[in-house]
């Protein structure tokens, strides 16, 4: 575990997830600092989604505590994740295509709105003023995600590193305290991954948000993440900072179906 419990951003206690007589997860546990970036690796079928998926209340873990900010997650439903600050994308892109870019970034911010379907039925003041802070919020991520050119455009006509860039203006208007990001350079080319990196560093100083992400490119999780967690077969295998992930001999073996070679000293 990574910090004492009072600067948690996410902690995740003993979780354990089953489907039938397949174990997706078997007592996993770890801790995201506030502020921090945290990568959670591992081979396919490792559980990384499984995880995603309780943290952010798709699935209800059988076993186990998982706690944002001192709120135990445990119980609530789906829709209330986002008003308690998570903010998530998807390994497979989650947009409307036939909307456009500014369009599909406020659905993200009415996921996180307070006041009720009958209110904005209506458009009571308060629904108003909602409305109001919301687009104030849009250009703000617009400009710093680069999307502002294309604002208008519907997600259809988009390249997909462009798309991806939406999906992650979504999670964001909403101000979460936890993002939580499914694969983000999958399908991007190299140029694009430094692009990605660089942002999500600007990201996480910007809105002070911690984020927890699932990655195979191993050389951005290595550089971008102060703290890796290795997942195999639903277990943890190593929990630590990218060096000390890079040696065990666990993760080494779940990637590689070797041993790591042991370097003599001369």
């Amino acid at each position: 575990m990574q910090g004492p419990a009072a600067a948690a951003a996410l902690q995740v206690d003993d979780v354990a997830m089953r489907f039938g007589a397949v174990v997706a997860l078997d007592g996993v546990s770890f801790t995201v600092g506030r502020g921090t970036i945290c990568g959670l690796i591992g081979p396919n079928g490792s559980g990384k989604t499984t995880l995603f998926n309780c943290i952010s209340g798709f699935y209800r873990p059988q076993r186990g505590a998982i706690v944002l900010e001192g709120t135990s997650l445990g119980g609530l439903p789906r829709h209330r994740m986002a008003a308690l600050g998570i903010g998530r994308t998807f390994q497979n892109l989650a947009l409307f295509r036939s909307m456009t870019v500014g369009e599909n970034i406020l659905t993200g911010a009415h996921t996180s709105g307070r006041t009720g379907l009958l209110a904005a039925a209506f458009a009571t003041p308060a629904v108003r003023r909602e409305e109001a802070a919301a687009r104030a919020r849009l250009a703000g991520v617009l400009d710093l995600l680069g999307l502002g050119g294309v604002a208008n455009l519907p997600v259809a006509a988009l390249p997909f590193g462009t798309a991806k860039r939406v999906e992650i203006a979504r999670a964001l208007i909403g101000g979460p305290r936890l993002l939580l990001l499914d694969e983000p350079a999958c399908g991007l080319n190299h140029a694009e991954v430094e692009e990605l990196f660089a942002l999500l560093r600007r990201i996480r100083a910007q809105f002070a948000v911690s984020i927890l992400i699932v990655e195979h490119h191993m050389g951005l999780v290595m550089r971008l993440c102060e703290h890796v967690v290795a997942l195999a077969s639903g277990r943890r295998i190593a929990d630590g900072t990218p060096e000390q992930v890079q040696r065990n001999e666990d993760v080494v073996r779940a990637y590689l179906g070797t041993p790591a070679p042991h370097v003599q000293a001369a």
